[in-house]
């Protein structure tokens, strides 16, 4: 009876609201509600390539998005950027990272290329950042998880671990800001109180600092261009202690994070090769996570299917997720044989 009580409640309140009482089930329901007249601003934050569809569907109907989903990017590229021209759509980053580029970036997106000569991306290093290279094939989804700094669920914990996460947000800068791939560096920062710095051509430096805490960044967007109140904390500088830095393409953090140079090589490849390095990445983390493949072999499975693809470039929605599911069925294939020896 209760549950009849509430199911009629909620009906009442979505008719009060104007909004449709038919909808699909399912994704298809959360694309409708997504472009829906009714909804002006969509944070988008479903993980992984099924938050595609319903960025799709609030860029083509021209809402403020709030875009948390990398992969929406990484997967969709220019198709995605092209919904959001063709409706008018206000884009605006949630990542850490990109909120901060964004922030520290000129109003005037047409200079950017004129005036900027690198953007550099931050990254915490994981919980494995101190270990050494040669022993992580031992190490275990708890341990993958368990990041120093920010509390997140587990595929992207895992995708931090190996430095994954920052390899999609590499490409997802490329298409935000339109610089150049060869100009997008990262850097290791322990700390996570710069969370992304753009370097102009004149040598300076521009940073947004702040506590590991996405209230900023999520405040960030829901309130652009104002700045509204976060209930984040701010930085102590007295108590802060020293910010360090280190160079993510050191002899040992290349060792220890292979994955991350994937997002030049995908980026230099053919259209489609960041969407098939995402689905495969998408397959090894659940298959690690599951006590299938080795953390190690996360990456071998990466190189592996990104390696087997030469794809022609992807024209509409179909097309990309035709070749998200042939991406998948190979590595699918590649985490069988590789825990056939894990």
């Amino acid at each position: 009876m209760a549950d009849a009580t509430h199911a009629l409640a909620l009906a009442q309140k979505v008719k009060a609201a104007g909004l449709p009482t038919r909808v699909e089930s399912g994704a298809r329901a959360v694309e409708q509600l997504a472009g829906s007249a009714e909804v002006d601003t969509v944070m988008a934050a479903i993980v992984g390539a099924a938050g595609l569809a319903p960025c799709l569907a609030a860029a083509r109907a021209g809402k403020r998005l709030l875009l948390a989903n990398k992969e929406a990017l990484v997967v969709g590229g220019p198709l995605f950027l092209d919904a959001v021209k063709a409706g008018g759509a206000t884009l605006l980053p949630i990542d850490s990272e990109h909120s901060a580029i964004f922030q520290a970036l000129p109003a005037d997106r047409g200079t950017w290329k004129a005036r900027v000569d690198r953007l550099i991306l931050t990254a915490s290093g994981g919980p494995f950042r101190a270990r050494a290279p040669e022993t992580l094939r031992d190490a275990t989804p708890a341990q993958a998880c368990a990041h120093p700094n920010w509390v997140m669920g587990r595929k992207i914990s895992v995708d931090s671990a190996t430095m994954m996460n920052k390899a999609l947000e590499v490409i997802e800068a490329y298409h935000l800001f339109g610089i150049d791939a060869e100009r997008i560096e990262v850097v290791i920062h322990p700390q996570s109180v710069i969370h992304s710095m753009v370097q102009y051509r004149d040598g300076s430096v521009i940073a947004q600092l702040g506590t590991p805490d996405m209230k900023m960044p999520i405040s960030y967007g829901l309130g652009w261009p104002d700045r509204i109140e976060s209930g984040a904390r701010a930085p102590d500088f007295a108590t802060l202690g020293a910010l360090t830095f280190e160079a993510a393409d050191s002899p040992a953090h290349r060792a220890r994070y292979p994955s991350l140079a994937l997002a030049w090589e995908a980026l230099a490849a053919p259209p489609g090769s960041c969407a098939i390095l995402n689905a495969a990445n998408e397959v090894a983390v659940a298959a690690f996570l599951d006590n299938h493949i080795r953390f190690d072999q996360i990456y071998a499975a990466n190189r592996d299917t990104l390696d087997s693809f030469q794809p022609r470039a992807p024209h509409d929605l179909a097309e990309l997720l035709e070749l998200d599911i042939q991406a998948r069925s190979h590595a699918r294939q590649t985490v069988r044989a590789l825990a056939a020896i894990a």
